[in-house]
Parts: C-alpha cells; sequence; structure tokens
C-alpha cells in the first residue's frame, strides 16, 4: 500500500489521479490532499477519500474547512505545511499538479525528500531545471513525468536511449489552429479555453492556444531526457491520438498512443514500472478517420519560438519566459490586453530582464519575482 500527496487535488490532473487510484484501493491510500482556496470542493473529497492531513494554501480557506470536514481529517495551512506534506516521512509517492511557479517548492521538498514524484507541474523543471533533476539523484527520487507527452517518451525509452537521434513532442494546435492570424488579437479568454480536446484549467488551456504550453514542455524535456533543442521537435497532431515519437539513427521511429485522457499517464506514474487498468477506454484506430500532422506555423505560434530562444539562452531565461507568460496569460484573462500581446509582452522581458546564474532555490524565487516586476512594467504602459 503506497501513501500518495496529491498537490493540487482540486484541478483536472488532482481529480484523475484520484479517480485511478480508486480502481485499486489495495495498492493505494489518499495520504493527504492539498489545494489553494477551493475548500468546498475540497469537503467533498475528504468525504470520499477521507485523508489523513489537507493542506489550503488560504488561511481563510484552511478556517472555512475545519469547521465541515470529516473527525480524524487534520488540516493545515499555508507553504510550509504544502512542504512538510511533499515531505513527510510517511509519504510514498507525491502528485505535482499544482499550476504554474507556485508549485515550486513543494515539488523540490519532494524531491530533496527522496520520493517518487509524479511530475504534472512541468513549470519546477523550467525554473530551475538542474537544480531538480541534481537534486533527484542526490536523494535517490524517481522523476515520473506525467505531461502526456512526456511520458510517452518515457515509455518509449524505457529500453534505454542508445542510438537515440531526436524526439518529436506532439501539439494538438490548439483552438485557433485554423483562425487567421489577423484575427487573434479579438480572442476572447472564453474562446481561448475552448480547448478541442482536453480539459484542463484556463491558465494551461490559454497556454495551449498560443503554444506556450509546448514550449515550455520542450524546455522540460531538455532537462528530463538531456537532450539539447536542436534534438527535441514539435509537429502539430489535431487528433491527440500520438503523443510523441522517439527517432532513433537506424531508421527506427517509437511511440506511444493512446485517447486524450490524462489518465492513462497518471495510472503508469502511479504503477511504474508495471501497469494497471486506468478507466480509459481501449482505442479503436478504425474509428479514426485520419490522423493528420503539420509542422507548426512560427508567425502564429510566436510563443513557441520564444521558448526555443529562452532554453538556447540558457541559465535564468527559462525562468524569466515562464513567469512573464504567467503574468500576460493573467492580464489576458482578466481582460487587460489582448490575446497576440502575450508573445510581446514576453519578447520584451527576456529583452530587459539580466540573465543570471540559478544555483539555489533562493536564486530561481528571485530570478522569478524579478521577471514578475519587470513583465507587469511592461504591461502597464500598454493599458495606458
Amino acid at each position: 500500500m503506497k501513501n500518495v500527496a496529491i498537490l493540487g487535488a482540486t484541478g483536472s490532473i488532482g481529480l484523475n489521479t484520484l479517480a485511478v487510484m480508486s480502481l485499486h484501493p489495495e495498492k493505494y491510500n489518499v495520504f493527504a490532499l492539498t489545494a489553494n482556496n477551493s475548500w468546498r470542493e475540497m469537503e467533498k473529497l475528504c468525504i470520499k477519500h477521507m485523508p489523513k492531513f489537507v493542506v489550503m494554501a488560504n488561511e481563510g480557506a484552511a478556517e472555512s474547512l475545519r469547521k465541515v470536514v470529516p473527525e480524524g481529517v487534520i488540516v493545515l495551512q499555508g507553504e510550509g505545511a504544502l512542504n512538510d506534506i511533499a515531505s513527510h516521512k510517511n509519504t510514498d509517492f507525491v502528485m505535482a499538479a499544482i499550476v504554474g511557479s507556485a508549485g515550486l517548492s513543494s515539488t523540490f521538498a519532494a524531491v530533496t525528500s527522496g520520493k517518487r514524484v509524479m511530475l504534472a507541474n512541468k513549470e519546477s523543471l523550467v525554473l530551475g531545471g538542474n537544480l531538480l533533476v541534481a537534486a533527484a539523484k542526490e536523494s535517490g527520487a524517481e522523476l515520473i513525468p506525467v505531461d502526456s507527452e512526456h511520458s510517452a517518451i518515457f515509455q518509449c525509452l524505457q529500453g534505454g536511449k542508445q542510438g537515440l537521434n531526436k524526439i518529436q513532442l506532439t501539439a494538438s494546435g490548439g483552438p485557433f489552429l485554423k483562425t487567421p492570424i489577423a484575427e487573434l488579437n479579438k480572442a476572447t479568454p472564453k474562446q481561448a479555453c475552448a480547448h478541442p480536446k482536453w480539459k484542463m484549467g484556463q491558465k494551461i488551456s490559454v497556454d495551449s492556444a498560443t503554444m506556450m504550453n509546448k514550449g515550455l514542455e520542450v524546455i522540460e524535456a531538455h532537462f528530463l531526457f538531456q537532450l539539447s533543442s536542436s534534438k527535441i521537435e514539435v509537429v502539430i497532431h489535431p487528433q491527440s491520438i500520438i503523443h510523441s515519437f522517439v527517432y532513433f539513427n537506424d531508421g527506427s521511429v517509437l511511440s506511444q498512443l493512446g485517447l486524450p485522457d490524462m489518465r492513462s499517464a497518471i495510472s503508469y506514474a502511479l504503477s511504474y514500472p508495471s501497469r494497471q487498468t486506468s478507466g480509459v477506454e481501449e482505442l479503436d484506430l478504425t474509428k479514426q478517420t485520419s490522423l493528420e500532422f503539420l509542422s507548426p506555423d512560427m508567425d502564429r505560434f510566436k510563443c513557441l519560438g520564444l521558448a526555443y530562444d529562452a532554453l538556447e539562452q540558457g541559465q535564468s531565461s527559462p525562468g524569466t519566459l515562464n513567469a512573464a507568460n504567467e503574468v500576460a496569460v493573467d492580464a489576458f484573462l482578466n481582460k487587460k490586453i489582448g490575446f497576440l500581446d502575450i508573445s510581446k509582452i514576453i519578447e520584451k522581458t527576456l529583452a530587459i530582464a539580466p540573465i543570471s546564474r540559478l544555483d539555489t532555490l533562493a536564486s530561481v524565487v528571485e530570478n522569478d519575482y524579478l521577471s514578475r516586476q519587470i513583465a507587469r512594467s511592461v504591461i502597464e504602459p500598454s493599458l495606458s
């Protein structure tokens, strides 16, 4: 029986993790659940799953939750408690599913304490990839990717990396794949969040629409698989059936296929190196009318190019990219800027922000803070 802590339990990844675990109650115990401030949703999860601990980042949410949770559920609050749960001696597996840089500290806490970290928080690698990978090696932690693309590559590389030539991440193209570029600045947050294949939160849905999500995945793949940017390609595959490709120098290409359902990757991360039922319907290719593959239009998806640029610059640049993107996406969702302004703000922030070496977690956090300040200063003139 493995004790599982789910960081970001009320989001789509967290809920899907609980769904998979519920299929195997003899294997997994819901040890701890965390969320930001959605205490009513957490109350329902507590009644259903009876975790030992719950952590709410928001103090008021924690107070409200304490009044309604079943007896035996301990409610904690704040980032310190989040880190304590991630590194708790009785925690075996950690699902790191907090969106954005907010998940950085707890992911590092889990890694440095040697846990199996099921990584759905790609930002931790984007901000502090070298530090995180080094910490995992030192502690013996397992980094198991949960992004469907990285899970696919991880699975295809189980036979080893000998003869590996390159990898190719697939992308759906998002809701604006065929929208004329001239019309994109009129795009609304609601339209940007209407993903054609995946049901996700607002921030990651906008990232998919700009293809920044794929750019962040390129950076994540660089650290996970220790590959240069020239060995990491992106191909648009609107049907989202093939989740990535691995090319070898003998002409062989391996890929992992499945319906677009995150429970497959989550289930594999939980059960690795074996497999188990996930609740996902079996893929029937005879029902697929066609599988398309397109090269990304870099004029349409400028954020993808910016991610490659940041990876090439190295050091603090990927962290700056992520920080500027989070600020810009938040401004777009709050209707302060247009859709096409997102990439412009990121580009300007990258040009202004100093490039520095990140050799401690504190330096990662400092760069994130500075980059956000710069991004906000870039946005303000555009609002006047």
